[in-house]
């Protein structure tokens, strides 16, 4: 490649990723926009692309005047963090445990897992109903995280399993000269050595509670412990939606998921790069 085809080639790479980055970006830009429009200018024809009068309104309504939204946004905190935490507190020692230890029929655990993945959360839904409602978990925040949990507790043994492979085995040899067990050295050696794959679950099981719609619908019916995916809705009837307020909603609830993926996204990406180049 002569010296004249390097810098066109440049020229057309950042082209092509700046319009892929200006397409992707977009309906963020148009979700912040639609929220500080007054309805008249969010109906109007040809669409405004930038606001003509920016309108707090639906920013006062929703975060100042009413109380609603944070007590939802609350609720939808309770259980991210409830997930978060379930699924670090199992899925570690399941993941460690089928890294290290000489399990019998391992391959078919690790297959079950996998192809629990693949079963549709509405499959769960009905059967998860049904036994919470007979011990009580109905119309309660821990019956969600459990029921949330069963979806992110596969997910986070598979990523967890191939990060801990990738710890030297003579670490662990060494804890168990000193007279370590298996449980002290899992928590006094790899449990420290693994916080990037350890935080990468974190981050991506807090989004799962903080975004999951299907279980509180189907688990809870109480409007003071419903989540904020249920929440909003209350914006959308059989007469039309309330755009504004909606987008407005929308932009502060996914504050706290920009907030966790900026403080995490160094060890996220570290750790979903060990969990891909090694098994």
């Amino acid at each position: 490649m002569n010296t004249f085809q390097r810098p066109v080639r440049t020229t057309l790479l950042t082209g092509v990723g700046l319009l892929a980055t200006a397409l992707m970006v977009f309906p963020l830009y148009w979700v912040v926009v639609t929220s500080l429009k007054n309805t008249t200018e969010i109906f109007h024809t040809p669409p405004t692309f930038v606001p003509v009068h920016i309108d707090w309104t639906s920013y006062l309504d929703n975060f100042v005047r009413n109380g609603d939204v944070w007590r939802y946004m609350g609720n939808s905190l309770q259980i991210a963090l409830g997930t978060m935490l379930l699924s670090l507190l199992l899925a570690a020692p399941i993941a460690y445990g089928l890294a290290r230890l000489p399990i019998k029929g391992r391959n078919i655990i690790l297959f079950t897992l996998l192809v629990l993945q693949m079963f549709p959360s509405i499959m769960l839904a009905v059967p998860l109903f049904v036994m919470f409602s007979r011990i009580g978990l109905v119309n309660s925040i821990i019956g969600v995280i459990l029921a949330i949990t069963t979806r992110t507790l596969p997910f986070a043994a598979l990523v967890l399993r191939p990060y801990f492979l990738s710890l030297p085995r003579d670490l662990e040899d060494a804890a168990f000269i000193d007279g370590c067990s298996h449980w002290g050295a899992f928590a006094r050696i790899i449990l420290p050595l693994s916080r990037p794959g350890l935080l990468t679950v974190a981050a991506l099981t807090f989004l799962m509670g903080w975004s999951d719609f299907l279980f509180p619908l189907s688990l809870i019916t109480d409007d003071t412990k419903r989540p904020l995916t249920l929440g909003i809705y209350k914006f959308i009837s059989e007469y039309g939606v309330r755009w504004n307020d909606l987008m407005a909603v929308s932009v502060v609830a996914a504050i706290p998921i920009l907030i966790v993926f900026l403080f995490a996204q160094r060890y996220i990406t570290s750790g979903l790069i060990v969990g891909a180049v090694r098994e």
